[in-house]
């Protein structure tokens, strides 16, 4: 699938490469109804966290917060699924297994 990647506006954040490959990998996995909304949900939501942090770069914890801040609790267990099985410790940014 061709998705683009997360924007990188002119307020220069920027992603972390490691995060933004982890990022499309998990947007990815969105049902493609869902997959433009939740991209542009999630990657603003990340941006929205580091600016709020006073820093430019989107870490993988940023991503992660990001996502579970923005999907719906009901889809946390097939979402926490998705990130285990591409190697993201969650765990580790204190969400619960």
């Amino acid at each position: 699938m061709n998705n683009p990647l997360p924007r990188e506006n002119s307020t220069d954040v920027i992603w972390e490469s490691g995060a933004r490959q982890k990022f499309n990998q998990l947007i990815e996995k969105v049902p493609v109804f869902l997959r433009g909304m939740a991209e542009d949900k999630i990657s603003k939501k990340a941006e929205q966290l580091v600016r709020e942090d006073g820093r430019r770069i989107i870490e993988e914890k940023d991503m992660v917060d990001a996502f579970f801040s923005e999907t719906p609790f009901g889809f946390h267990g097939p979402m926490k699924s998705d990130m285990e099985e591409i190697g993201i410790d969650y765990t580790r940014y204190g969400h619960p297994k």
